[in-house]
């Protein structure tokens, strides 16, 4: 390509623009409340932790779903983090498939409790408690007086969760699921990252996912397996591919195991922890909230860039379409 002044100057300002990004920069600290929301219709409590930036005006909003035996309290390094650079950030727990389903159970029991609270009801409770959530921070953000009176900017809403929880994230953010192809998208939610995505369970993965419309950022690991379910790094592989173009990423962790997502080791864990899993969990979902809740243009050239290498080990897989 032949480079005139502009050109070359438009060349600068991308590469100077990539460079100076940093979804590590360090964070400004903020504040955690515990808050409920009782969802009459089903006479159902919904706790809920809730991490805040320490700036006051209105910010983006973001939801986190824990695995299966999870709380609210789970993946806090998530929850501290982005809060720290600017988000809301909304723990669910799941009465039902929370930590009750295994804390109180004779500890040869537990696996078999867990596996029934596997269930679909549970599933169907879970899709309910997002829409409860988000029509309650809707009222809360109205409500002079409240602690999150005038905090939430719910025009930017971003969806996350684990295991149990990506299953729910998918759900309440375009998957099709069902062989009627019955949907429980929000569209309210305008992106999402599912860790430890999974294919669905009836269905061919091109019925599912074929027609998502907002951004995703996948996670998983070449290790990802769950000893509830007979989820696969392979199967979780086959996601990624069936999803349309535009604003589509995956990130396949080497070595990382189910656990990588916590703070804490699973039952089955053989690898060691690897303190980079985090980081790079860290970085590549700012950068992706960053991009598509604030429309951050530079955020999105580094996720689009060879930079995002710069925070993975040279064995991590990257995708993006």
């Amino acid at each position: 390509m032949i480079q005139t002044p502009l050109t070359a100057v438009l060349v600068v300002l991308s590469v100077g623009t990539c460079a100076a990004y940093d979804p590590l920069a360090a964070i400004v600290p903020g504040s955690s409340l515990e808050l409920t929301v009782s969802d009459a219709d089903r006479q159902r409590e919904i706790p809920l932790r809730v991490y805040l930036p320490s700036a006051r005006e209105a910010a983006p909003v973001v939801l986190f779903s824990h695995g299966l035996g999870g709380s609210k309290e789970g993946s806090a390094f998530l929850g501290r983090h982005w809060a720290g650079r600017g988000y809301v950030s909304v723990f669910l727990q799941h009465p039902g498939s929370d930590d009750g389903a295994w804390r109180d159970v004779p500890v040869g029991q537990r696996l078999e409790s867990l596996r029934g609270a596997a269930s679909l009801q549970n599933f169907l409770l879970r899709v309910q408690d997002v829409r409860a959530v988000l029509d309650q921070l809707g009222v809360w953000h109205a409500a002079a007086g409240h602690p999150l009176a005038g905090r939430l900017d719910l025009s930017k809403v971003g969806m996350s969760g684990h295991s149990f929880g990506a299953i729910t994230t998918q759900a309440v953010s375009g998957q099709s699921t069902g062989r009627a192809g019955q949907r429980f998208t929000d569209p309210r939610i305008k992106a999402a990252i599912p860790m430890s995505q999974s294919p669905p369970g009836r269905g061919s993965v091109e019925e599912a996912f074929g027609s998502v419309k907002i951004p995703w950022l996948l996670m998983t690991g070449t290790k990802d397996t769950a000893i509830v379910a007979d989820f696969t790094p392979e199967s979780r592989a086959k996601v990624f591919p069936a999803l349309p173009e535009g604003g589509k990423y995956e990130l396949v962790l080497w070595n990382a195991e189910h656990s990588a997502f916590t703070e804490r080791p699973l039952p089955g864990d053989k690898e060691p922890r690897n303190p980079n899993h985090h980081r790079a969990i860290l970085a590549l979902s700012t950068a992706f909230w960053d991009a598509y809740l604030k429309s951050d243009a530079t955020a999105k050239a580094w996720l689009n860039s060879d930079d995002v290498r710069s925070v993975l080990e040279p064995a991590d897989g990257w995708k993006r379409k």
